[in-house]
């Protein structure tokens, strides 16, 4: 099957390579850039990332990568995954390190777990944990229902009544584990980490 191109964002503090590899187990051969030109115009992005968010979104506006990827999906109509700490980057704002904001193409805050809401769970939050999606999501498309995916965080996004809501995660309580409206696609595990599962999101979201 042949896939249509896929650009993975480099802002300095993505786990690249790891993502890089995942889609080319896949028959993928991503570009990594950070030229805007090439970021504004692509068709599908991918925006991974590790560490502060604060640190992430000062660097995405120092280089103008943020407006790029505005241009590029809010604009031009491209799809974006958003992972981990770029899932939390695609959110109005964050308080890690002080209140931040983010690129705003999901229309949610991204806050610390509490100690109140984890109760004897540690935090950050990591491993594999049971994720629980809409039977209508197009990213866990035969994916079953629970199945474990690989996460290392800290910070999340509230379940709401948000529209785009496809996948929720309990850790104390339930927080947001994938989003999905339009050409907005986010998660707040690691696919590249998650096993089979995580490699078939992840051409789920190429073929949709």
């Amino acid at each position: 099957m042949e896939y249509p191109r896929v650009t993975i964002v480099d802002y300095g503090m993505g786990n690249l390579w790891s993502v890089l590899n995942a889609f080319k187990y896949l028959g993928v051969d991503p570009i990594v850039s950070e030229n805007l030109d090439e970021i504004a115009s692509a068709g599908i992005l991918v925006l991974p990332g590790v560490g502060s968010f604060r640190k992430a979104m000062f660097s995405l506006s120092e280089t103008g990568i943020d407006q790029a990827i505005i241009e590029a999906v809010a604009n031009n109509g491209g799809k974006i995954l958003g992972i981990c700490l770029g899932m939390q980057l695609l959110g109005s704002k964050s308080f890690e390190d002080g209140e931040t904001s983010g690129l705003g193409l999901i229309h949610q805050v991204v806050d610390e777990f509490s100690f109140d809401e984890v109760g004897s769970n540690k935090i950050p939050h990591i491993g594999f944990n049971s994720v629980y999606s809409k039977s209508d999501s197009k990213l866990f498309r035969g994916i079953p229902n629970g199945a474990d995916f690989y996460f290392v965080h800290s910070y999340r996004m509230l379940v709401d009544q948000m529209t785009g809501k496809s996948a929720t995660c309990e850790y104390g309580s339930e927080f947001l584990a994938a989003y999905e409206q339009d050409n907005i696609f986010a998660i707040q595990f690691h696919p590249e980490k998650s096993q089979t599962n995580g490699l078939l999101l992840l051409k789920n979201f190429l073929t949709d």
